[in-house]
């Protein structure tokens, strides 16, 4: 029975219980809306149940670490992440013309998933390690060790999973003492480069005409963005369901399991990128401001812990991950509400995604660590 209770309390003591809650109330929202989105999409509702109970035990599990131990696993944990991005290079499979796993004796895994922790986790390491000198020269070595993942993923390529990726780290370099004023130079030229595409659109997207920095499909998925009906059966099929959907729920919603879009297969991947979709046309504005709220109040949490940490690695790390739950539903909503492009980005807890889920869950659990250990700053 001691024992018994000793577990017991290292699992109360573990989770932080306002991000717990938030996190149970927005698994509860996932789930429901689940069940109503998968139709005859087989058993993906019990997949994702499962998928769900793996990434509590690995929120849990990464929980009870300290924050010291996740700071002595950055570097091996990140020369890892390359060396099995360099591996998918070489030796990853190809399907539906993006190379973006490997294959290891049995198991098959996407590394790119995994530098989503290992790039903050790294960066937080070298900025805690320098903190008493930083210089420019620390700088441009965090851009290095950013631009080094960002590349190899966005070759393989994988969009998404790149911008979640670099905007997580830049969190990083930004939170590390980066001056707000060498952003502007950056902000006018990117708002210069899309007004020309803008004003330029029609000669832009003629087919023919390279972009050079951008792969064929990437470019017409901006000039889809612009334009949907330029391909209403084709690339814009995407955007204008969703599109129908959300702006058929209204208000209120058309009521739980009574989406026509969603169980008439009028809106494509459903169960994952698109879920959003689902959520707005059954439970309408009013529901979709929940969610909102509900995350802004987990990404205000994660601040809060941020704020609250202890060390320079524990501060620089809190905030970047919560940074990164922002990147994740702006860019979801952006591209579900014809804002952005599709990049293929899940919601958080809400889409269909066995390693996305795992990824979100040991995030959740760093910010437990760093919640729940008190540390002596260096």
């Amino acid at each position: 029975m001691k024992r018994l209770g000793q577990w017991l309390w290292r699992v109360v003591t573990a989770f932080d219980w306002p991000l717990f809650g938030l996190l149970a109330m927005l698994a509860g929202l996932g789930m429901t809306i689940m069940y109503s989105a998968v139709g005859n999409t087989g058993g993906r509702f019990e997949d994702q149940s499962r998928n769900l109970m793996l990434a509590l035990m690995a929120m849990w599990a990464v929980a009870l670490v300290p924050p010291a131990w996740l700071r002595k696993c950055a570097v091996p944990f990140y020369v890892l992440g390359i060396i099995l991005l360099l591996g998918v290079e070489f030796f990853g499979e190809t399907s539906k013309g993006a190379t973006r796993w490997l294959h290891l004796g049995v198991v098959r895994i996407q590394p790119s998933e995994m530098l989503k922790i290992a790039v903050p986790l790294m960066l937080a390491w070298y900025f805690h390690r320098n903190d008493q000198q930083l210089r420019i020269r620390d700088f441009l070595v965090a851009i290095v060790l950013l631009g080094i993942p960002f590349i190899l993923i966005v070759k393989q390529p994988d969009l998404g999973t790149a911008l979640l990726v670099l905007g997580t780290g830049f969190f990083v370099i930004y939170f590390g003492g980066l001056s707000f004023k060498l952003l502007v130079p950056v902000t006018v030229i990117g708002i210069a480069v899309l007004a020309v595409v803008v004003v330029n659109e029609d000669a832009l997207c003629e087919p023919g005409v390279d972009w050079v920095v951008l792969h064929e499909y990437q470019k017409h998925r901006v000039c889809t963005l612009l334009n949907p009906g330029s391909d209403p059966l084709g690339k814009g099929f995407h955007t204008i369901q969703s599109m129908i959907a959300i702006g058929s729920g209204g208000l209120y919603g058309k009521g739980y399991m009574q989406g026509t879009q969603t169980h008439l297969d009028f809106i494509p991947e459903r169960t994952t990128d698109f879920v959003l979709a689902v959520f707005a046309e059954e439970f309408g504005l009013y529901g979709c401001i929940m969610l909102l709220v509900l995350y802004l109040l987990l990404i205000l949490r994660g601040l809060v812990i941020a704020w609250q940490a202890d060390t320079q690695f524990g501060r620089l790390l809190a905030g970047a991950l919560s940074m990164m739950f922002f990147i994740y539903v702006f860019v979801n909503v952006g591209m579900v509400t014809g804002v952005l492009p599709v990049v293929g980005v899940p919601l958080p807890f809400l889409s269909y995604g066995g390693t996305a889920l795992l990824t979100l869950g040991i995030a959740c659990g760093i910010l437990m660590s760093i919640s729940r250990h008190r540390e002596k700053p260096d």
